[in-house]
């Protein structure tokens, strides 16, 4: 911000300047205050566009245009000596000079800027971190948002790779005119700045590319080979490809289900019947974590709380089911006796 006042006083006392020494300094305020605050704009812009540019851009766009203009004025002093008839033209013929080759000078130094930043951006990847730390985050666990969670934890760290094309989706789906998209899409751009705010997490944004493949999908998945990491996603069809692939997955949903607790059948679970079943007499429970019990003949005790027992366990892509029947009242008293016993 300072910087910035910097520059607008300075425009500002540049174009006092140049006004005062006018041949007629009134008739020129109005020019020059227009022409103060024009430039300051025009400046602002352009620092504003910067911004937006990878640094490797900008230092290869301004090393081009002043190769660009040497050049121009070495063929320009060339030509002028090579044929002095056109010195009627010179002026033009500079000109023409200076516009072609700071052009070319800016798009080929750009194309050599941002061929150096992708590959120093994947080397140091490599460079920098291990065999299992580098990470590729999928646009969907990246919405859902339990990878930051995940993080805060410390059970994940190391580095994190977003691929460029992966922000423009997230971008993309949060600039869509669907609310509910739209919604996603901030969620993510959230979920990503709060993971880039901790302390045991690198996030590199990489500029690797691949124009030949359309999915994005596959382009994880080469990127994963690309860059030797693992991606983390909970896409049960990107784990699929990836795995054909040789690339290794972190799926969110397996960790989830991994971390639930262990029931073995006998276990007696004290539960809370929410609703009926799909068969005849169930009732349907909830744990803390998610996981459905089934209760056969408790559908007479919808909203209480009963003992059942655990019969046994199911485990789904979509999740995991316990089967459980009610205790009876003799399996409470036999236990209890026994307990008395124990502790006689």
């Amino acid at each position: 911000m300072v910087i910035r006042i910097i520059f607008l006083c300075l425009c500002g006392i540049a174009v006092l300047f140049l006004t005062l020494n006018a041949t007629q300094p009134e008739n020129y305020y109005g020019v020059g205050i227009a022409a103060g605050i024009l430039t300051a704009a025009v400046g602002l812009l352009i620092e504003n566009a910067i911004r937006k540019v990878p640094i490797g851009v900008v230092l290869g766009a301004t090393t081009g245009l002043l190769s660009g203009i040497v050049a121009a004025g070495m063929v320009g002093i060339t030509t002028q000596s090579l044929v002095p008839n056109l010195a009627p033209f010179r002026l033009p013929v500079q000109i023409f000079l200076l516009l072609i080759l700071g052009y070319l000078g800016i798009t080929i130094g750009m194309r050599i800027g941002r061929d150096f930043q992708g590959r120093g951006s994947a080397g140091s990847v490599r460079a920098s971190s291990g065999e299992t730390s580098d990470k590729i985050l999928d646009t969907s666990v990246i919405i859902e948002g339990r990878i930051a969670d995940l993080c805060e934890t410390g059970f994940i760290e190391g580095t994190f790779i977003i691929p460029q094309f992966i922000l423009h989706e997230l971008q993309h789906i949060a600039d869509s005119s669907d609310s509910m998209k739209r919604a996603r899409g901030r969620r993510g751009l959230d979920v990503l700045h709060r993971i880039q705010k901790m302390v045991d997490i690198d996030v590199r944004i990489v500029d690797n590319d691949f124009p030949h493949i359309r999915n994005v999908d596959a382009k994880l998945v080469a990127l994963g080979k690309e860059l030797d990491a693992k991606i983390i996603t909970n896409d049960l069809n990107l784990n699929k490809v990836a795995e054909l692939q040789g690339v290794r997955v972190l799926n969110i949903n397996e960790l989830s289900n991994a971390l639930k607790p262990v029931v073995l059948p006998g276990e007696i679970l004290r539960v809370f019947i929410l609703k009926e079943g799909k068969e005849s007499g169930q009732g349907v429970a909830y744990l803390d974590d998610g996981t459905m019990i089934v209760v056969d003949n408790a559908k007479r005790l919808i909203g209480k709380n009963v003992d059942a027992v655990v019969t046994s366990v199911l485990q789904t892509t979509a999740g995991r089911m316990i089967f459980t029947r009610l205790r009876e009242n003799g399996e409470k008293d036999k236990e209890e006796i026994h307990a008395t016993r124990e502790t006689a």
